[in-house]
């Protein structure tokens, strides 16, 4: 085989074995792989080029070592024209046939039952942990998130049987999987809750049907608070699944999160227009795509999150859980592994001592920290590499952000159903076809100002995006003038 930035590490693995012991002992970050399930995940999308930039490694560096040990090793010249594809390569690629045949029968009608057999079929073959990972691939071929959602259910119903077998997953208290998981048996009970209410609103009853609404409004109002559980994974958890290659998993459930805020938005909808004709089949969908979640986090999420990341991934998830909130729990007790915030005392003292010459003026890196925390706006920075580098982080946001964006894609940070919008403005402001973007909502009774602008370069290179968000629902009520700063009541302004 041809070694080159894109040879994948399955590939490299199942030709060279000796290869595991050389990429464990290369790199702290490539132990990883003597864990049969990243290696059936993780390890059959991934390419020298993910590989190295997992490690922190040049590319280049790591290719040319690894044909040096192939050479040494075996006198192969990994640098020759390809062979003919290994037969563990032509197994894999029947295996991504067979799954795609699946899906466009599933598109197409095919009897259910047919499907399943098929699917498990196929899953004996490779077994469970190596569906996502042909699922990742199918993306990667352009497969839309949505079509990959019905595959997901698919998935789950085949193997629900074997999945329900599973250990119950141990975390420490404080640790974000442990946090999930209370918040998911909260989460459990206002949903409960909610379809007995609706049952009730339906049935004769003593309660006075406006008290019904009522309780059902408030039980709503809990069962909202899903969109933290929602946020905190989209910002914090899915990025480092997308750093192991796996952006799939994420799409398809924030694709689904999607949904579940489509629906408590229909369900209140209902409830307060008095459709209570339509009121309890909305729920009941509402509750079960709320709990058919829990069961894919608690089954296929979480547990591969726990193979996937270290202690200082999860570390860094949990300091940023704060920025986003929890869900229908108190405050997580802390878990601060072992030497976690170590540097944070240089780091600040850093800060305060440097100072940065600017066009007009020279400030400190804290200060200019200060002044961008205290604008009356949000501001998020994208850099030429469509990368997420920095955002303010002012007393009251608009949007939820959390550490966890840094270094991510900002295709990433979009629900899927708004990627192709996001795309066009970024292709515009790349070829220089547009400068400016803006848009403007009603945000939970506020009305908010959104823009976009190009960032150039004297030269007119486009280096990066920046984005602000603006509640001006103030703004938009001010009447008359005021030149100068009046006496209020309280003291002055």
């Amino acid at each position: 085989m041809k070694l080159t930035n894109k040879t994948r590490i399955s590939e490299l693995v199942s030709r060279y074995p000796f290869l595991l012991d050389f990429l464990a002992e290369y790199a702290p970050e490539f132990r990883k792989l003597r864990n049969p399930v990243l290696r059936n995940t993780v390890g059959r999308i991934a390419t020298l080029d993910m590989a190295a930039s997992m490690g922190h490694l040049p590319v280049e560096r790591l290719v040319a070592d690894l044909r040096a040990a192939i050479l040494e090793k075996t006198g192969e010249d990994p640098g020759a024209p390809d062979a003919p594809a290994a037969p563990a390569d032509v197994e894999h690629e029947r295996r991504v046939a067979t799954l795609k045949g699946i899906l466009r029968d599933l598109h197409a009608g095919q009897p259910m039952a047919e499907l399943k057999q098929r699917f498990a079929a196929l899953s004996a073959e490779v077994g469970p942990a190596e569906i996502p990972a042909l699922e990742q691939e199918l993306v990667g071929e352009g497969l839309p998130p949505e079509e990959i959602h019905r595959l997901c259910d698919l998935h789950v119903d085949v193997f629900r049987a074997a999945l329900d077998k599973q250990e119950e997953l141990h975390v420490p208290a404080g640790h974000p999987v442990h946090t999930f998981l209370a918040e998911n048996r909260a989460l459990e009970k206002v949903a409960l809750a909610l379809a007995e209410s609706v049952a009730r609103l339906g049935a004769p009853s003593p309660a006075a049907p406006a008290d019904l609404r009522a309780q059902l409004a408030a039980t709503l109002d809990l069962l909202a608070q899903v969109e933290k559980h929602y946020v905190r994974k989209e910002n914090q958890l899915f990025p480092y699944l997308e750093k192991y290659g796996l952006s799939a998993p994420p799409q398809v459930m924030w694709a689904v999160h999607d949904q579940v805020r489509a629906l408590l938005k229909a369900v209140r909808g209902a409830l307060e227009g008095g459709e209570t004709k339509v009121l309890p089949e909305r729920s009941t969908t509402l509750v079960r795509t709320v709990t058919d979640m829990i069961y894919k986090e608690e089954n296929i999420l979480f547990p591969m999150a726990l193979e996937l990341l270290d202690e200082a991934e999860w570390a860094a998830i949990r300091r940023g859980e704060a920025d986003v909130g929890w869900a229908l729990i108190e405050p997580p007790v802390d878990w601060p592994p072992p030497g976690a915030a170590a540097a944070a005392p240089a780091a600040r003292e850093g800060k305060a001592m440097s100072r940065l010459p600017l066009d007009t003026g020279l400030l400190g890196l804290d200060q200019i920290n200060l002044l961008l925390s205290h604008l009356p706006v949000d501001i998020t920075f994208v850099d030429e590499n469509d990368e997420v580098r920095y955002f303010s982080r002012g007393e009251e946001r608009i949007f939820p952000r959390s550490p966890g964006i840094i270094g991510r894609k900002v295709q990433n940070c979009h629900p899927p159903k708004s990627l192709d919008a996001v795309q066009r403005i970024l292709d515009g402001f790349r070829d220089g076809t547009r400068s400016t973007a803006e848009f403007w909502i009603t945000l939970q009774g506020r009305f908010v100002h959104i823009r976009y602008f190009a960032m150039r370069d004297p030269q007119g290179r486009y280096r990066g995006t920046l984005e602000v968000s603006q509640d001006v629902t103030g703004i938009r009520a001010l009447q008359g003038e005021r030149r100068l700063l009046d006496e209020e009541e309280g003291g002055t302004r």
